[in-house]
């Protein structure tokens, strides 16, 4: 199946060392704005899952980050019956309580900003007592809100990326490493 996936593959954009270079960063900055405080990371299922591992390990490394580091998920659909787009969906709230703590959520992409903005609302409104977010992957040329992104790892092109947690019909995110996906690979799906 890996050589299936990968004849998928338009071009590989961020390989394996450049997005955990990225995760590095984004955890030294998150470090060094919760230093010595407990931290909540609200991974976005299914995207972020990787991330959120990989982010949570990277900060329990790090000498001078929070007190501890909390990971919890939650998962958002835009999808209902059909691929069109609708309003957001809850699908699986966190379970760590979130009122009075230090949260980050934590996205794969931030292309058209809808799921973020329905997210950083919705996490508002139980009264955190800071609320940032981080991606991975931002597609400002998708944007059609705005949304304040707190840490960002890497601009992505304007195109249908997969992998590092991005999918295709729940195929691709397994590939260590971002890529473009073929048309020819979106039409036999």
């Amino acid at each position: 199946m890996r050589g299936a996936l990968e004849a998928g593959v338009a071009r590989r954009i961020y390989g394996p060392e450049e997005i955990s270079a990225a995760v590095l960063r984004l955890a030294r900055e998150i470090a060094v704005d919760h230093a010595g405080r407990p931290l909540l990371l609200a991974g976005v299922l299914k995207g972020a899952l990787y991330l959120t591992v990989d982010l949570g390990r990277a900060l329990a490394a790090l000498p001078d980050g929070p007190s501890e580091v909390f990971v919890d998920y939650l998962s958002v659909s835009r999808y209902g019956r059909s691929e069109e787009p609708h309003e957001a969906t809850l699908l699986l709230d966190a379970e760590s309580p979130i009122e009075g703590r230090n949260v980050v959520i934590v996205e794969d992409v931030a292309d058209n900003g809808l799921t973020l903005r329905f997210l950083q609302t919705f996490l508002e409104g139980r009264r955190p007592a800071r609320l940032r977010t981080c991606v991975l992957f931002d597609k400002p040329a998708r944007r059609q809100v705005d949304v304040p992104l707190d840490y960002v790892g890497l601009p992505a092109p304007d195109c249908f990326v997969v992998g590092y947690g991005l999918d295709y019909h729940e195929l691709y995110r397994n590939l260590p490493y971002l890529a473009e996906l073929t048309p020819e690979a979106m039409q036999r799906l």
